[in-house]
């Protein structure tokens, strides 16, 4: 990342989230980020760019988070609560608190989305090395590691993006978290 990138990108995620991505143009952003559009066109070619650059962004400071907190934490069930704290309810609240958080959804194109699909995959890599321990009960279970936590996180993003309110999305990362542990013998 150049010095100018954390600088433009806040200036992207304030102006995405007060006007939605699809409102927003790549000149309200230079504006907030008080640069010229050609220097913000010479850093980011395009609006998805940015949300590209932004999604990394975050998923890199989640993981760092994760891997952190993991470093200190013993035993399956707390592993798995750090990673949904860190991974899934810490979106959801942000998604909450933010005005345009739909649009922002909305306004993924082609590039973001398979940055989200990039960081499904990192999250993926970091459930499977917290459950590797567990790989002999999971396999007499009919899973692997790299399965489960591919269920895992798949159906910790599901129940983020359809829980009703926090408590419905913690109850279920509750249930979820409590099939793992049954699958894991932990």
């Amino acid at each position: 990342m150049t010095e100018r990138e954390p600088h433009i990108l806040n200036a992207a995620l304030a102006v995405f989230s007060r006007y939605g991505v699809r409102r927003s143009s790549m000149a309200d952003i230079a504006e907030e980020a008080a640069i010229s559009r050609p220097t913000l066109y010479k850093i980011f070619r395009s609006k998805d760019d940015i949300l590209s650059a932004l999604i990394r962004t975050y998923a890199d400071n989640v993981i760092a988070q994760i891997k952190a907190d993991l470093a200190g934490t013993e035993g399956l069930g707390a592993q798995l609560d750090v990673i949904f704290a860190k991974m899934t309810i810490a979106g959801f609240d942000l998604v909450q608190s933010t005005p345009n958080a739909k649009d922002i959804q909305d306004g993924f194109e082609d590039g973001s989305r398979a940055e989200l699909e990039n960081v499904a995959q990192r999250y993926q890599t970091v459930i499977t090395n917290v459950l590797m321990p567990y790989e002999t009960a999971l396999n007499e279970a009919g899973t692997s590691p790299k399965a489960l936590a591919d269920f895992i996180q798949r159906s910790a993003r599901a129940a983020k993006g359809y829980a009703t309110n926090r408590k419905h999305l913690l109850q279920q990362l509750e249930t979820l978290k409590k099939l793992c542990l049954q699958a894991a013998k932990a």
